[in-house]
């Protein structure tokens, strides 16, 4: 499957760079910085140099010299039948990892590469009532492979109130998020099919889908969206399946429309794809306002997927997957060849937090916007070129950096004793130097401290650059 741009479609992505002097650069860097960020996929076939000559107003020796120039710096080659097709000069090795892992906790250092926050009140009152209940379930074998009935009647309730009519029966709980994409897609695809995620997306998705199929990327922009974008990748790929994060999206913390929502959806429809629709960011709306009506009122046969760990605590690792009847039977058969369900005591203690939800969401998206707004006043004021946009929800800022020096700066970064993902880890098919995750989930103290050596770091990644190559290391 090769994937295709029209020229009037680059001709938009590519906006007045034509019009730079000579010509040619001006066309071949804005085509390098749509491959390196994401916005055109690795794999892509380009218009024609015809096609593009007459879309972009400009002759065709302009044209031929700027794809003559993006082959030799390595984003273009040449394919027998395919035309000009995009490609990454990246080692495979630098993006392939895409398993975040958290540091090891050591005095002084400062992790940033997992959006997770501490515990708010009302956990450890959770966990006591939890243990209280517990006696009463040890006369029987604690095995509940669709989850405990209590539990699956309150998460069937929290959709009915988002306007999604749910019966306990739609709900397999899991041992977390992950574990329920994981057994969504053992489920419904296969080694050869194609799985189509958005990019950036969260890195161990990519990891553990990775698994059940071939990824294929859709761009997901600092804007939002690019719908035209998806719909065109999913006409083409023809994907099995397609892993969004449409609310307070993870990394870039955008929030899709129903429009959108409705278009997207219909794409899959025709398609006949299999959307996993993840939710663990659904609750933490840090502004407040309209919310859009969940993707499963669009898309009737998607699969969603919960957590209490973003909303509540990372350490509950309780999970849950809402499915249309017809695809219950599947999921569960799926998690039986995984695990024979979810630990007991923290489906109590996650029963106990969805009673008293509300006090206690309040309480952590509160503090939650205290830190992203603090961190957002700390890079303005110290990293001023480093351009984002400050999400209404979710754990993290997307930030653009004005080099491609995401990598180098986690290398910088960790000599400063603070850890990070670069770019790179949230790209299902590479790229993405430009971009960096910051989580707000540290205390207002340590991210105030964090920028200021992120502030160190980037000298050191600049510097770095300077000496060893004099240019970017996505540049051959």
């Amino acid at each position: 499957m090769t994937r295709t741009v029209s020229a009037s479609r680059m001709a938009s992505l590519l906006g007045s760079a034509a019009e730079r002097r000579p010509a040619y650069l001006g066309i071949a860097d804005g085509v390098r910085l749509l491959v390196a960020d994401g916005r055109i996929a690795p794999g892509t076939r380009l218009p024609s140099e015809r096609d593009l000559t007459d879309a972009l107003g400009v002759s065709r020796t302009t044209v031929t010299r700027a794809y003559a120039h993006l082959r030799e710096l390595g984003y273009l080659e040449s394919r027998r039948g395919s035309g000009s097709v995009t490609r990454l000069p990246v080692r495979r090795a630098a993006v392939e990892d895409h398993v975040l892992s958290p540091g090891d906790g050591r005095p002084g250092q400062i992790d940033l590469t997992t959006a997770a926050a501490s515990a708010p009140p009302g956990v450890a009152a959770a966990y006591e009532a939890a243990v209280a209940a517990l006696p009463s379930y040890l006369s029987g074998t604690g095995y509940y492979p669709s989850g405990l009935p209590a539990l699956r009647e309150q998460i069937a309730r929290r959709y009915d109130e988002r306007g999604v009519p749910t019966t306990p029966d739609q709900i397999v709980v899991t041992a977390g998020a992950l574990a329920g994409i994981a057994v969504t897609a053992r489920a419904f695809a296969g080694p050869g099919d194609r799985i189509l995620t958005e990019s950036p997306t969260y890195p161990n998705a990519i990891a553990t889908l990775r698994r059940s199929g071939r990824l294929v990327g859709a761009p997901v922009d600092p804007a939002g969206w690019d719908v035209e974008a998806l719909t065109a990748t999913v006409r083409q790929a023809a994907p099995r399946l397609a892993y969004l994060v449409p609310d307070f999206h993870n990394p870039t913390g955008g929030l899709m429309g129903d429009a959108q929502r409705a278009e997207v959806a219909a794409a899959l429809a025709r398609a006949r794809t299999l959307a996993i629709v993840d939710e663990t960011m659904q609750e933490l709306d840090l502004d407040g306002g309209d919310q859009p009506a969940p993707m499963a009122a669009h898309a009737a046969d998607s699969v969603t997927v919960g957590s209490a760990s973003k909303a509540f605590w990372g350490g509950l690792r309780v999970g849950w997957l809402r499915a249309p009847d017809h695809r219950v039977g599947a999921l569960v058969a799926s998690r039986l060849s995984v695990d024979l369900g979810a630990p007991l005591l923290e489906q109590l203690v996650l029963g106990e937090l969805l009673a008293r939800r509300e006090p206690v969401l309040a309480h952590q998206r509160q503090r939650l916007r205290e830190r992203r707004d603090t961190l957002a006043t700390a890079l303005t004021s110290t990293l001023p070129d480093w351009r984002f946009r400050l999400p209404r929800g979710g754990l993290a800022l997307w930030c653009e950096l004005p080099e491609p020096l995401s990598s180098a700066l986690t290398v910088a970064a960790e000599r400063q004793d603070v850890m990070l993902a670069p770019g790179a880890s949230f790209a299902p098919e590479g790229g993405l130097e430009r971009f960096l995750r910051l989580p707000y989930t540290r205390t207002a103290e340590e991210l105030t401290e964090a920028v200021s050596r992120l502030a160190t770091a980037w000298q050191d990644a600049q510097k770095h650059r300077t000496a060893a190559t004099g240019r970017s290391p996505l540049v051959a």
